[in-house]
């Protein structure tokens, strides 16, 4: 960005390791740690300039933190410490830096407890004087969470079962997802502050007090009507962002979620600062600085009033390739400092500082109006939780705001709502006549009634009719639908009746959305008609993902099928799925892309272009789609499967054998055979023999790359932005030095001294089970009782020597391959330079 300086300020050592986090203590020095636990915690001093002055190691009992927050006199962390890794309180006892035993504050438990990628990450300090700390989609909500929580009755709220990630990524784990704990500064009285996120790492409060996020995506999504983008989020009271595993992720438009600020696109969202105390213009210093880690950016999210909540622009502030960006802070010059690193890759220091002709203001943004609403607001949210409301209250201050044109104050009046006893406001809700207050209390009784409520709930619907209503507020209404039949079973049949009666005619409707909620609700109801009108939809939709979500939808259904129709729904698979040759594949004749020809949103496209990356689909994909078709054929009578065999046949990968019969041991590679090597993939490379060592490596049975390949590891799209050429090089030579834990095996001595070693897929209270060979799929079962002793595995996945058949130049390919992201187009490819 145009006025600011970038320098790197210290290159990190081998035995400082890979930084993930950060904080500022009260003497302006940075504490920082790696994240592989192997090296200790950093304090690095800066001197007036801003360079460093000194690095020291931290003599803690903590390393492997994620989160780091110095307050209280005490260094907060969420780390490996002498109980595993949870949250610890380091107190400072001289305040000048010395610190004590660790504290156990708190205990995080889940798949892999609190640690990992998706575990418990940043620590911030709220205006309130209480701990504020964000969780990954993979940390349970702690025991003791407090019943006065602001966030409670969270569910999928889904009337189709949903389907899991096509590659078995979270499946089976339920709402809330990641979420937001706010707590004493002891760690008591924690409270579920927000949920419905999927992995936020860092939040920060703005100048108003309002906390913020930046939230992932799930790029295995990509291609589906339910990837979510990488979005900068506000965080309030009891709020739900819609994030659920597999295919149930809420859409925008359920007001039972919370909108984002600015969707992002494609990205690893990581450190977040409000640079209030920078020395940057007031647009910068109000602005919401993000990092992507992933593809090498900064941005700055510009936040406007919007009600009593915001809407918000970004620009890139800087960016990198690589530039593997993890945290950053303010520092005592007003220069903003970011480390980058994590997964084990290079880590550095760098400074940002203002040096443009702009005028460096100390004013901050406000508004007097917004700031009344948001006072409105807060004044709502302390109900949250307590059922201390007076039927004055309830009349006077929370129901007002179920009739706001400002989401954010409905939903607040909506949960306020819900923390009261029911039968204090039940009646009134089932006799508002103002649509948006009535639609707001139902599906507030939708969510906290009883089964016995149904009925009236239902009646007191039919006083609006849905199609006199404007468009949100029929979504609102078929909204209220699916909560009361997720949440209270399937209505009596003569309600069944008149609710397909009732939206029968409307559908298909003239938008997505309203075709979406549509389809669901009668697909449930099995209403008459429904498979060929959805099916016609298909036929229409312009979006692979629109198309997507229809097919997914009739899954279930078995009625009100003709062999037409059947025909016409496996028909799309061959169009859209495994077995379309949508472009050249290697070795000939093999076929890894899947619906590359597919429209997709005008957004996805744009987010795949910030980043110069093709659009496709994610790594998920491929195993969605397989799994999906074979449970539809599942559900076919013999007589169907002999009808529609053209349309069951899949056509097999690609055989690999014969290419490989034919290589011959060259080396046994190692980093010091390419010490001098490092700058020949920059240009002239061969691409189409980068390509076929992607193949003959069989990198491409167990990772995607621009729409080709499996989906058993890491989809390798974006490594070339994540990585460095010596990372990517190390991890093909020495595939197990650095292990991500998404990816890592389990090893298991049984008590007859039997070593088994794979992926862990399942677990019960009696046995486990684990799929030794990926590529095969077949799942051993161990029972517990029989166990001696469980570890995760050091060793990959990826067998170590499979590029000892190529030789030098085929290697340096194929690391220009992965660099460019199977791009032809790209540097490495054009003709080397005189």
């Amino acid at each position: 960005m145009e006025g600011f300086k970038v320098e790197l300020i210290h290159d990190a050592t081998a035995d400082e390791g890979s930084w993930v986090s950060m904080t500022v203590d009260p003497q302006g020095r940075l504490i920082i740690s790696p994240q592989d636990g192997k090296q200790p915690m950093l304090r690095i001093t800066l001197d007036a300039s801003g360079h460093v002055a000194n690095v020291e190691k931290l003599d803690v009992k903590i390393r492997g933190a994620m989160g780091l927050l110095y307050a209280f006199d005490s260094l907060y962390v969420n780390g490996v410490g002498p109980q595993g890794y949870h949250l610890y309180r380091l107190s400072d006892t001289d305040k000048k830096g010395t610190y004590g035993a660790p504290e156990l504050l708190r205990k995080w438990n889940g798949d892999k407890g609190g640690n990992g990628e998706h575990g418990a990450h940043g620590i911030v300090l709220g205006p309130d004087k209480k701990l504020y700390i964000v969780c990954g989609n993979f940390v349970d909500v702690p025991d003791d969470i407090s019943p006065k929580s602001p966030h409670k009755n969270y569910a999928d709220d889904q009337i189709l079962p949903r389907m899991e990630d096509g590659n078995g990524f979270g499946a089976g784990r339920k709402p809330p997802g990641g979420y937001v704990v706010r707590m004493d500064p002891d760690g008591k009285n924690a409270e579920l502050f927000s949920s419905g996120e999927r992995n936020t790492y860092d939040i920060a409060f703005n100048p108003d007090g309002e906390l913020f996020g930046f939230d992932s995506d799930m790029e295995w999504d990509w291609g589906s009507p339910w990837y979510r983008p990488t979005r900068a989020y506000q965080i309030v009271s009891g709020g739900d962002h819609g994030f659920r595993e597999g295919s149930a992720k809420w859409p925008t438009h359920y007001e039972d979620s919370l909108p984002s600020v600015a969707d992002i696109g494609i990205g690893s969202p990581t450190g977040v600062i409000f640079p209030t105390k920078a020395k940057f213009p007031a647009r910068y210093r109000n602005a919401f600085w993000m990092m992507d880690w992933s593809y090498g950016r900064i941005v700055a999210v510009h936040l406007q009033p919007n009600g009593s909540g915001y809407k918000g622009t970004f620009d890139t502030i800087l960016r990198g390739k690589p530039l593997n960006v993890t945290d950053m802070e303010v520092g005592p010059d007003g220069a903003v400092y970011f480390a980058t690193g994590g997964r084990g890759t290079q880590s550095g220091l760098y400074r940002v500082s203002y040096v443009g002709n702009s005028g460096i203001s100390d004013d901050l943004a406000s508004s007097k109006t917004a700031g009344a609403q948001r006072e409105t607001r807060h004044a709502i949210e302390r109900f949250h939780g307590h059922s201390t409301a007076t039927t004055t209250d309830i009349e006077k201050k929370i129901w007002p705001a179920l009739n706001w044109p400002d989401r954010f104050m409905r939903y607040a009046a909506r949960v306020a709502l819900e923390s009261q006893p029911v039968a204090s406001w039940k009646e009134k809700a089932l006799a508002e006549k103002k649509p948006q207050a009535a639609l707001t209390a139902l599906l507030a009784l939708a969510r906290v009634g009883a089964t016995s409520d149904q009925p009236d709930l239902f009646n007191a619907l039919s006083k609006f009719p849905t199609a006199s209503l404007p468009e949100e507020q029929q979504l609102l209404k078929l909204r209220v639908i699916e909560v009361s039949i997720a949440r209270h079973g399937r209505p009596s049949e003569d309600v069944v009746r008149r609710g397909i009666e009732k939206l029968s005619p409307l559908y298909p409707a003239k938008s997505w959305p309203l075709n979406r909620e549509l389809s669901q609700i009668l697909i449930y109801l099995d209403a008459p008609g429904v498979v060929p009108k959805t099916l016609d939809l298909v036929a229409k939709a312009e979006t692979q993902e629109e198309q997507l979500h229809y097919i997914v939808a009739l899954r279930k259904i078995t009625n009100g099928w003709s062999l037409d129709d059947r025909k016409r729904y496996l028909s799309w698979f061959k169009k859209s799925g495994p077995g379309q040759d949508a472009g050249p594949t290697y070795p000939a004749g093999g076929n890894y892309f899947i619906n590359a020809s597919a429209k997709h949103p005008a957004d996805l496209t744009q987010w795949f272009d910030d980043v110069g990356l093709k659009v496709g689909n994610g790594a998920s994909y491929k195993n969605f789609i397989t799994k999906l078709k074979l449970a539809v054929i599942e559900q076919l009578t013999p007589a169907e499967r002999a009808q529609l065999a053209p349309l069951l046949v899949e056509k097999p990968p690609a055989d690999l054998s014969a290419a490989l019969a034919n290589r011959k041991l060259v080396q046994e590679w190692t980093m010091n055979d390419f010490a001098a090597d490092l700058d020949k993939p920059s240009r002239g490379r061969d691409f189409a023999r980068a390509r076929e060592m992607f193949a003959l490596a069989q990198c491409i049975q167990c990772h995607n790359l621009g729409g080709e390949g499996g989906a058993i590891g890491p989809d390798l799209t974006g490594a070339g932005a994540k990585y460095s050429r010596r990372d990517l090089l190390e991890s093909i030579i020495e595939p197990s030095k650095v292990l991500s834990d998404q990816y890592q095996n389990i090893q298991v001595t049984t008590k007859d001294d039997e070593d088994i070693v794979g992926r862990l897929v399942d677990e019960d209270n009696r046995k486990i089970g684990i799929v030794p060979n990926l590529l095969t799929g077949d799942r051993v079962e161990i029972k517990k009782s029989s166990i001696k002793d469980r570890r995760l595995s050091k060793l990959s996945p990826m067998p170590e020597g499979l590029v000892s058949i190529l030789t030098r130049d085929e290697i340096l390919d194929l690391v220009a391959y992965l660099e460019a992201g199977g791009r032809k187009e790209h540097a490495a490819f054009q003709a080397a330079r005189d």
